[in-house]
């Protein structure tokens, strides 16, 4: 397994939309774990793959306390939302931030698992929050699209801030 590379915001690969996945293989396989190593380490809940520049409808979710409820899901699509609930999320790709967002409340989604199986599953609160939140990045969408402009401008300075000055603690150590 191997730790990938999370792109941040505002880097334009976040904003390309994923291709369907066509295959099912080793390299999938290999792919998918090394998402769950990235996400666990980050800390974070959910992963998608364009997050780590890889542009294939994938996403890997475990919302547990325990890291032992993975999910994995492949080619998702929502087919049907219910209610409305506004919960405050954060994301791996914007780092430190929190802000509010409205999301359904219930989802339920067809995907392939990781056997290749056609599934529907229904999900409910911290999950459902997480599903879309990665299935969002699929599209090229990140939770910060949901705030103003004057929000994104703000945490996109601080981000090209802390970047500078990470790279310059970098240098110095060097």
């Amino acid at each position: 397994m191997a730790k990938l590379k999370i792109l941040e915001f505002p880097h334009p690969r976040l904003r390309i939309r994923a291709k369907p996945v066509e295959t099912i293989n080793e390299a999938l396989y290999q792919k998918i774990e090394d998402m769950f190593e990235t996400m666990y380490d980050a800390p974070g809940i959910g992963l998608a793959a364009t997050q780590v520049d890889f542009h294939y409808r994938l996403l890997v979710a475990d919302v547990s306390a325990e890291n032992n409820e993975p999910w994995v899901l492949i080619n998702p699509v929502i087919i049907e939302k219910e209610g409305l609930e506004v919960t405050e999320e954060g994301c791996l790709s914007v780092p430190g931030y929190f802000e509010e967002v409205e999301r359904a409340e219930h989802v339920k989604v067809s995907y392939l698992d990781r056997a290749g199986e056609q599934v529907q599953t229904g999900f409910d609160g911290l999950l459902s929050v997480c599903v879309q939140h990665e299935m969002d990045h699929l599209d090229g969408k990140l939770f910060v699209d949901y705030l103003s402009e004057a929000k994104r401008q703000r945490i996109r300075k601080r981000l090209k801030k802390n970047r500078r000055h990470r790279s310059h603690e970098t240098a110095a150590i060097l």
